[in-house]
């Protein structure tokens, strides 16, 4: 599959791509909704931004102890009480006097479930387009993401001014719930990918069998670790140039998509193993030049070059799911995603930390080095035919890892 024409003509991706943009939508809009109300009536930086982006670490939470329900869920059913429950999540914080800790004991519930609905869509992606499609079906829901959350923040802030904050989350409730009514009628009815019940001894269980596997080790802690620290060095344009931060996430978020555009679209198989240690160099390679600090045309093409290099994570991506089982896919994926978010949120506490100490500009340069570091560690093991020598397959349900 190597055109979008093909893949929108795909019986079910066109329903999976709407209720996950839908999803995005909602988080975004709601996410900002609630920042602002918790700052309204607590007046703290810290709370607000935890009410913003405090769903991404709870996901940590889910991703030891519920995540085997990404297999041993129906699909389906899955993303449409997903929905619901987000829904209605959402629409119990705008409660007129819901005290802040139940604001936050709602928010710690969802980000727990998020973990499981991550896993079961992008499990499901790889049933509906299967490997030969999965790597061009994932850089579109990528790219998607990007740009909703762009218009998505555009969008919650004019609602928070016009509707009010408690309104913006009531609206962001509906949505959710449209989503879940696109998953119930758009999805067709798939079985679970795994068997038996989904608890935490499974959830631990699986995620141990995965974690053992060399391989794999390898190609999760590349998905973790360079992008983690990058995203802690992008952290830091607000401190480093705060008349210029938007300019320099603007032109990041034109850097990814391109990099997303051309791995999934236009780079041949032959050459997407072979590009994958280039592309996590990449990532990191352009910072350390912030140490003798550049005028802003030129910050704008080392950012943007480097944002290319976040391609790297759909290369990565398609070879962990060679490297699993199809009964594993969707926890595998969930916990590439729940790692993800943790190693981004160590790598904005790491860039602050040397930020306080010194200055932005060399956490920045220090942050991208200690990534190139990282990927030159981990290039030993991700080099060969699929991951540390072992033939690129894609596993059956089975078979052994």
């Amino acid at each position: 599959m190597r055109s979008y024409r093909e893949l929108f003509r795909t019986g079910e991706f066109t329903p999976l791509f709407l209720a996950s943009a839908g999803h995005t939508t909602a988080q975004t809009v709601g996410g900002l909704a609630l920042g602002v109300l918790v700052y309204e009536r607590t007046g703290s930086p810290l709370l607000s931004s935890l009410a913003m982006f405090g769903t991404a670490f709870a996901q940590v939470v889910g991703a030891v102890t519920v995540l085997s329900g990404a297999d041993r869920l129906p699909p389906r059913a899955a993303l449409t009480v997903l929905g619901l429950l987000f829904g209605a999540g959402t629409a119990v914080q705008a409660v007129p006097g819901l005290p802040v800790w139940a604001v936050f004991a709602v928010l710690l519930g969802l980000g727990v479930i998020g973990s499981v609905g991550g896993g079961v869509r992008y499990g499901l992606l790889h049933e509906i387009l299967d490997r030969d499609g999965y790597l061009l079906g994932r850089s579109v829901l990528n790219m998607s993401a990007g740009v909703v959350q762009i218009c998505g923040f555009a969008l919650g802030g004019a609602l928070v001014t016009t509707v009010s904050a408690r309104g913006t989350l009531l609206l962001a409730a509906v949505l959710y719930a449209l989503t879940a009514l696109v998953a119930r009628c758009g999805l067709g009815r798939r079985p679970p990918r795994g068997t038996g019940r989904a608890t935490i001894a499974a959830t631990r269980r699986a995620n141990a069998r995965l974690w053992s596997s060399v391989p794999r080790r390898y190609v999760y802690l590349a998905l973790w670790v360079p992008n983690g620290l990058i995203v802690g060095v992008e952290s830091l344009y607000v401190p480093y140039s705060p008349d210029d931060a938007g300019l320099l996430l603007a032109f990041g978020a034109l850097g990814m998509l391109v990099g997303d555009v051309v791995a999934g679209r236009f780079l041949p198989p032959r050459w997407r193993e072979r590009l994958t240690v280039p592309l996590c160099v990449l990532l990191a390679a352009p910072y350390p030049f912030f140490a003798l600090g550049p005028g802003l045309p030129a910050a704008l093409v080392l950012v943007t070059v480097a944002a290319l290099g976040y391609a790297a994570g759909l290369l990565l991506q398609e070879r962990l799911i060679a490297l699993t089982p199809d009964a594993l896919s969707g926890q595998a994926l969930g916990l590439h995603g729940s790692g993800m978010l943790t190693m981004q949120g160590v790598g904005a506490a790491v860039s602050g930390s040397v930020a306080e100490l010194t200055s932005p500009a060399t956490a920045m340069a220090t942050t991208a080095a200690a990534s190139l570091v990282a990927t030159l560690m981990l290039a030993p093991g991700l080099r060969g035919s699929g991951a540390a020598g072992l033939p690129v397959r894609v596993a059956r349900p089975g078979t052994p890892p």
